[in-house]
């Protein structure tokens, strides 16, 4: 192959093109099938341009999720609208969060599919933006107790385990509409404000699923026991 004839731009400008290629690279290859000769061609560089800009395939790998996880929160934070009651917010930042990984795919998978499954410190990266939205959300969920006055009911631990729970389902949700031809994001962010926050507005209200009252024994002790009472929402007490 010969060399890469480059036309001088500036030193930013140049290292934006080289993500970019390295973005489309990772997230249609993986990390491992990717090479660094494929993304210099794509970026149209040389290789060893790449080499001096961003050192190793490693480190270039870090930039990419560091970018891609920089743009996808500030997409998120940037969506969610200040001063609209608690679930407008979160239904602006999912409906954000949505349009976002369809119009990087390619993104989406360097974080979600890629950085976590090739080492720790690449799964750190995106350990610290996932902290980041489920502490955002986190605040939002808090903010709707208050606004239904029961903040005093929900300790912060289960707030924080709701907001894992609310975050996970979303990143499948983005793998599903992705995948899933005519899926649009305000579809996405629907499914998941009906699956999710119709049953927080059920908690707010004081009314929480209860499981089935087993009788005649203990499940899983050989004894099928007698009848059990279905599932049902009831007030808190």
């Amino acid at each position: 192959m010969g060399a890469v004839k480059t036309k001088r731009m500036p030193r930013a400008v140049r290292e934006q093109q080289m993500l970019d290629a390295a973005v489309r690279t990772f997230g249609q290859r993986g990390y491992m099938a990717a090479s660094m000769d494929e993304i210099a061609e794509l970026a149209g560089v040389s290789k060893p341009l790449v080499y001096l800009y961003l050192n190793s395939k490693e480190d270039l790998f870090t930039a990419c999720i560091r970018r891609e996880a920089q743009a996808l929160t500030e997409a998120v934070r940037a969506g969610a609208r200040p001063g609209l009651p608690a679930d407008r917010q979160l239904w602006s930042g999912l409906t954000a969060f949505f349009a976002h990984t369809a119009r990087h795919p390619d993104g989406w998978a360097v974080l979600h599919l890629q950085a976590r499954t090739h080492g720790e410190v690449f799964a750190a990266e995106v350990a610290a933006m996932r902290a980041e939205i489920v502490a955002f959300v986190t605040q939002l969920i808090l903010a709707a107790a208050r606004e239904a006055h029961r903040d005093p009911d929900l300790p912060e631990r289960e707030v924080s385990g709701l907001a894992e729970a609310l975050v996970g389902a979303a990143e499948s949700l983005a793998d599903w509409a992705n995948a899933t031809p005519g899926a649009t994001a305000r579809q996405a962010a629907a499914t998941l404000m009906n699956f999710a926050w119709a049953g927080l507005g059920n908690l707010m209200t004081g009314a929480v699923w209860s499981p089935p009252e087993e009788e005649g024994g203990d499940a899983g002790d050989g004894d099928e026991g007698g009848p059990r009472q279905a599932g049902r929402t009831s007030p808190v007490r």
